[in-house]
Order: C-alpha cells, then sequence, then structure tokens
C-alpha cells in the first residue's frame, strides 16, 4: 500500500497534521519511535490561531477543558518597574479566540492522539525507529525499524516533524543556518498550590492581573520568566549566569533556592528541572523532493513570546490544505513548492523578534541593563496597545494574490449571533465573503460564497471589507487571506494560482 502521506514523529505537529489530512480523507501513516507520548511538559505555550487550527481539525471540544486562557506578556526591568506590556485584557478578539493560552503538553499529545483514532484513513505505528529513505518520481520509500525487524512502507510525500534533532534532516543532508542566538536557561516545572510572589514592581497597569500574564524578569542579576499554566501547573525559566553548569544548576537543592522565594508559603512540588540552549535556528531547505520538513525539525525559536509548537502547527496547517488539494482536487505538484517560500520568511520574521527580545533580556550588565530600560520606556508610545498578536506578520508571497489589501492576513473569526463562530457556520475550506454578491460558483471549484449581509455576525465581515474599501474577500483553508477585490477576478485568480482549468464568471 502506498499512503498518501507518512508523518515521521507523533509529537503535536505530527499528530495535528495527521488529524487535519485524515479530516480531508487522505490516508495518513504516521510512525513514532517512542512507545508512549513524553509524560513530562515541555512547550507550555499556544496562541488563538493555533485553538483556530484545533477547530479546524474538529478537535477544540478535546482540548478546550484542559487549556487556560492568559492576559498576555509583561516585560519587568533592571528596577523592577515595566518596561514593555502587550496585555489583551479588554481588547478586542478579532480571530474568535483569546490569544494567549497555557496548556500541558502530556494532556494535549493525548487528546491529539485520540483525535487520529477517530479517523479510518490514520495508522499510528509506535517502536518504528526511521532508519533511512529514497524517493522517486511518484513517492518515497521510508525504513524503520521495529518490533519485527526492518521494514519499509510508501508514501506519496513524507512529513517529517522528528524534532531539533531531526534524523530525517540529517538523512537529507539540509544545514542550519544558525540566527546567532543560544543562551543557557534552566527550564522549572511545578505543581503549585497557591498564587505566585512576586517582588514589588512599579508600572503595572491597571487591571493587569501578575498571576494570568507571562512575566519576563530582566533583571541583570539573574533573568527570569515566570509563565501561567494550566491548573496547578507553573513554570519558572532561569538564565544560567557565566560559569554555572547544567549538572550544578539542576541539582535539587540549587532548584528548590531559585525557586523558593516566589513560592514563600506556598506548597509546590517540582515536577521537571531542566536546562536548555534557546537557538534561533532555521533549516535552509524545508523541501527536498517529496520530503517536508515542520516543527522542530525545520526551526528552532527562543521561547521569549511562545512561539515555538505555533510555528510547528502552522508549517503542518500549510502542508494540509496543499496536499489535500494535490490529492483530491487534481491541483499540481508545484503549489507544494510554496511551502517554504510561505513559511520560511514568516518563521524568520518571528524568531527574528524573539531574538531581539532575547538580546534585551539576556543583558547582564547593569548600566547596559539601565539604558535598556530607558530607550524601551522612551518607545512605550508607539507601542501602546501591542499584543504578541502583532509580532506575527502576513504572508508575503505564494498563494495569495500580489497586491490586493489584506492579501496574506489571517481573516476574522467573529462570534455568530447563536454563539458559534464563523469558521463552524462557513466550513473550513476555501470561503469567499462580498457585498451584494451575486456571482453563482461552480461547485468543482471548492469555493463556498457568502453574501456579507445575510451572515450572522453583527456586520463583522461588512466592516472588514469596508474598512478596506473592496467588494470582496477570498480566504484559504488555513483562514489566511488570498485576495481581495471583484468576486469574478478573485476566483480567476485564484484557479491560476491551482493550475484549475475551471472557468468562472461573475
Amino acid at each position: 500500500m502506498t499512503y498518501d502521506v507518512v508523518i515521521i514523529g507523533c509529537g503535536p505537529v505530527g499528530a495535528l497534521g495527521a488529524n487535519l489530512l485524515g479530516r480531508q480523507g487522505l490516508s495518513v501513516l504516521v510512525l513514532e519511535k517512542e512507545l508512549e507520548h513524553y509524560p513530562l511538559p515541555r512547550a507550555v505555550h499556544l496562541d488563538h490561531e493555533m485553538m483556530r487550527l484545533f477547530q479546524s481539525a474538529g478537535m477544540i471540544d478535546r482540548v478546550l477543558p484542559d487549556m487556560i486562557a492568559a492576559d498576555g506578556h509583561l516585560h519587568i526591568g533592571a528596577d523592577h518597574g515595566v518596561i514593555r506590556y502587550m496585555g489583551t485584557v479588554g481588547k478586542p478578539q478579532p480571530f474568535g479566540w483569546a490569544n494567549d493560552w497555557f496548556f500541558y503538553q502530556p494532556e494535549l499529545e493525548a487528546h491529539l492522539r485520540a483525535g487520529m483514532d477517530r479517523l479510518q484513513s490514520v495508522e499510528l505505528e509506535l517502536g518504528a525507529e526511521f532508519v533511512g529513505l529514497e524517493q522517486d518520481e511518484t513517492g518515497v520509500t521510508v525504513h524503520y525499524a521495529g518490533a519485527g525487524g526492518v521494514r519499509a512502507v510508501r508514501g506519496r510525500w513524507i512529513i517529517a516533524a522528528d524534532g531539533a534533532r531531526s534524523p530525517v534532516r540529517k538523512a537529507l543532508g539540509v544545514a542550519l543556518d544558525d540566527l546567532d542566538f543560544e543562551e543557557p536557561w534552566l527550564v522549572v516545572d511545578a505543581e503549585v498550590e497557591g498564587p505566585v510572589s512576586f517582588p514589588p514592581l512599579t508600572g503595572v497597569p491597571d487591571g493587569a492581573d501578575l498571576q494570568r500574564l507571562s512575566v519576563m524578569m530582566c533583571d541583570p542579576v539573574r533573568p527570569a520568566t515566570v509563565v501561567p499554566g494550566r491548573g496547578n501547573h507553573r513554570r519558572w525559566e532561569f538564565m544560567l549566569l557565566p560559569g554555572e553548569d547544567d549538572a550544578g544548576m539542576m541539582r535539587p537543592e540549587r532548584v528548590a533556592a531559585l525557586v523558593g522565594p516566589w513560592m514563600k508559603d506556598v506548597p509546590h512540588r517540582i515536577v521537571r528541572a531542566a536546562t536548555y540552549r534557546f537557538h534561533g535556528l532555521l533549516a535552509e531547505r524545508w523541501q527536498v523532493g517529496r520530503v517536508f520538513l515542520a516543527g522542530d525539525a525545520a526551526h528552532q525559536t527562543p521561547p521569549f513570546f511562545g512561539q515555538g509548537m505555533c510555528h510547528g502547527l502552522r508549517d503542518v496547517a500549510n502542508l494540509a490544505w496543499k496536499i489535500a488539494a494535490v490529492v483530491r482536487n487534481g491541483g499540481p505538484q508545484v503549489l507544494l513548492a510554496t511551502y517554504q517560500a510561505e513559511r520560511d520568511p514568516h518563521v524568520r520574521a518571528v524568531i527574528g523578534a524573539a531574538v531581539a527580545a532575547g538580546r534585551y533580556i539576556c543583558e547582564l550588565d547593569p548600566v547596559r541593563a539601565a539604558a535598556r530600560d530607558a530607550e524601551i520606556r522612551a518607545r512605550a508610545a508607539e507601542r501602546a496597545g501591542e499584543t504578541a498578536a502583532d509580532l506575527i506578520p502576513a504572508i508575503g508571497c505564494g498563494v495569495i494574490l500580489p497586491g490586493s489589501a489584506s492579501a496574506g492576513e489571517r481573516f476574522i473569526q467573529p462570534i455568530l449571533e447563536d454563539g458559534r463562530r464563523l469558521d463552524d457556520f462557513t466550513g473550513q475550506g476555501w470561503r469567499l465573503f462580498g457585498t451584494g454578491l451575486s456571482v453563482t460558483v461552480p461547485s468543482t471549484t471548492g469555493v463556498v460564497t457568502f453574501g456579507a449581509a445575510a451572515l450572522p455576525d453583527g456586520g463583522a465581515v461588512q466592516t472588514w471589507l469596508g474598512t478596506r474599501g473592496v467588494e470582496a474577500v477570498l480566504v484559504r483553508p488555513d483562514h489566511y487571506v488570498f485576495g481581495t477585490g471583484k468576486p469574478g477576478e478573485l476566483l480567476a485568480a485564484r484557479a491560476a494560482a491551482l493550475g484549475q482549468a475551471t472557468e468562472l464568471a461573475a
């Protein structure tokens, strides 16, 4: 049997990819070398776009009860005064979900695997360790070691979501582009039966709840982050100072001394303490023939805005609708060549922002730290109202209509009058929204058309169109704007982009 897609690695990225592909009826085999998913927390933060992807995958009801919405990010300077606030309290949620969500990774992975189990076209093989691969014009043969020895399986395409050390990436000979950022940090996870204690802080905005914010202490004495979590889970990240070694910092007594001041008399239990090197790295090639790198196999992001896992989930969302377009709708395989063209600049921009933040966060010289604080505060007015969502750029090239307003941006998802979200009403595929639409779209195009005036969304989509002065917007399956303009022209541009010959009439 030849599968449409073989996914190597069943962490959150591989598992979401399997859910998205399986929902569209593609045959998927997931190979995972471990017999059980990792039992301890690693990633802890996702944003609104990931919640929308879980919604697209039919997983939102499973994951939502085990997640907590938070209120953004707060950066504290050397004098323990606020230097940067990216809060979301009281602000609109144009994409249908709060901007920041915290979770417990073992729970999330269990939910994603349960979602795979319900899909008849998706198979998961555990204890399957990648050995090698060969490609030809029609597919890829993957060799893997399992309980029965070395076996081979064939897939039309391969998605390698096999982590930062990616054996697949190494087998393909793909090098990493080093963005020149590496800092050692100690990550501590704990179960905490009460509120975290903070030192006296100045300039905290009214209404900001420190227990619901990701707080970055940009203190040259020791930079540190305090992260909220779901339930009683909390995380601390402490920068290692010059001369400190990993083994010494992970000793229980050292961990207790670092966490203790934040806990005071609050009962708590350390779940995990491990040192990491925070990197900024990108693969030079994300596609080699029919093999695609995704997640940490393709890029590694400093954690200062919590976008590491988000990048990987965007990767597989980008690939899933494109592979489905080729398999189900006869789209050209060249469509898949837009993957890196779209995702690399996107990821690179966010890593750049995280590296820039990391450089000022990790400043250990008190004089330079004070100058940094003064400089950031001097720019407070231009950053007023910013949230972490503002860090995510539009897609700049690929399957978009260049030059049209808002092309490549994420499209809004208003809450409807009955409490549902827009995607639940419209479905998850290509959608055309317009004012006064009279175009009849043949079903063979795969586009569903909606008159903006008829949407039960309180006029949100009409307002979006009016603000941009456009008649219609065409939205991709991954919720990014293909382009804006006249309906017929948008449909014709989409047909050209997907290599379709269907004639479209306005």
